[in-house]
């Protein structure tokens, strides 16, 4: 555990428990909010009002640090928005297409894809680790792909003709979830220079503010309808933007001042399961054993390139 000069409210531990638990329940609110609202809806309400809730704050302590950023300061942020965009319209779609298993399992390879960019953006070398990471991550993808397209039976797995296979729903979510992923690499690629020179909360205001200006104009422009929904409705955006976004982010932020790094970045991994666990019992969506065996090799994939070089084999030339 990491030292602190002074003692948590809460248990750490506890806090990471909470934290995962309102992640998960990310993709089972926005298939509640999609019965009746667009992705770009949904999506455009949920940066906007996180980014609203968070405005009396960054005003009150935060308002000199973002009036003293630089130009290039805010070209970071409005390309790490950019890429911010791109991840909540691709993931957030693709839940319209495929199971919330497949999706929230594919677009946490987010990890691997930073991996891979890091040599070339951040001039890191790649390791051993995450060229094995990589590949048995890759290839739980393909399973998760398979499961979703071909039927199991007992004489062993029926798929479709290619032809027919990347044109199904089901592919072409899987697609749009792994879009959302490097979608969420270059978000962190990018931000990570700008990160280095403001405060969390200030970071964080100015890419949800940007990227929910981005949104809405995207949403109005393809003609989505922004107002007149139902109450439910309006009542899954706001959990949206307390819950996975405000909460769940910002719990494990803080509990970074307690625990180390590598912790925490590990505990992220319990996503996928906890939103599966919840699509069982809400949706009443069964993930197939062979999507279930997919997932597990996603997530040790990740795991093993997230390890630290000191923990891991000696890094490769880049």
């Amino acid at each position: 555990m990491n030292d602190s000069s002074q003692s948590p409210p809460i248990n750490p531990t506890l806090a990471i428990l909470i934290g995962i638990l309102a992640v998960s329940t990310s993709s089972i609110l926005i298939r509640f909010a999609q019965q009746e609202a667009n992705s770009l809806v949904i999506a455009a309400y949920r940066l906007g009002l996180a980014t609203l809730v968070l405005t009396p704050f960054v005003i009150w302590k935060h308002g000199s640090e973002i009036k003293s950023l630089k130009r290039r300061d805010w070209g970071l942020a409005t390309l790490s928005a950019a890429f911010l965009t791109l991840h909540f319209i691709t993931w957030v779609s693709s839940l319209e297409y495929t199971t919330v298993a497949s999706s929230v399992v594919l677009v946490q390879t987010t990890p691997l894809w930073v991996a891979l960019a890091a040599p070339l953006v951040l001039r890191e070398p790649v390791t051993k680790a995450v060229i094995v990471g990589l590949a048995v991550a890759l290839a739980g993808s393909v399973i998760v792909g398979l499961s979703d397209s071909c039927a199991q039976s007992a004489g062993g797995l029926s798929c479709p003709p290619l032809a027919e296979f990347v044109r199904g729903e089901a592919f072409i979510g899987d697609l749009l979830a792994l879009g959302g992923a490097l979608g969420g690499a270059g978000y962190l690629l990018v931000g990570r220079d700008l990160r280095q020179r403001t405060s969390l909360v200030a970071y964080i205001y100015l890419v949800y503010g940007i990227t929910a200006v981005a949104l809405i104009i995207i949403a109005l422009a393809s003609g989505q309808q922004m107002a007149g929904y139902s109450a439910a409705t309006y009542g899954w955006f706001v959990l949206l933007a307390l819950v996975p976004q405000l909460l769940g982010h910002s719990t494990f932020n803080w509990a970074l001042r307690y625990l180390p790094a590598a912790f925490v970045s590990l505990t992220l991994l319990g996503e996928p399961i906890g939103s599966t666990i919840l699509a069982y019992f809400l949706l009443g969506e069964t993930p197939t054993l062979l999507k279930l065996f997919g997932a597990i090799l996603i997530l040790a994939g990740i795991y093993t390139a997230s390890r630290k070089p000191a923990e891991s084999q000696e890094s490769l030339p880049a």
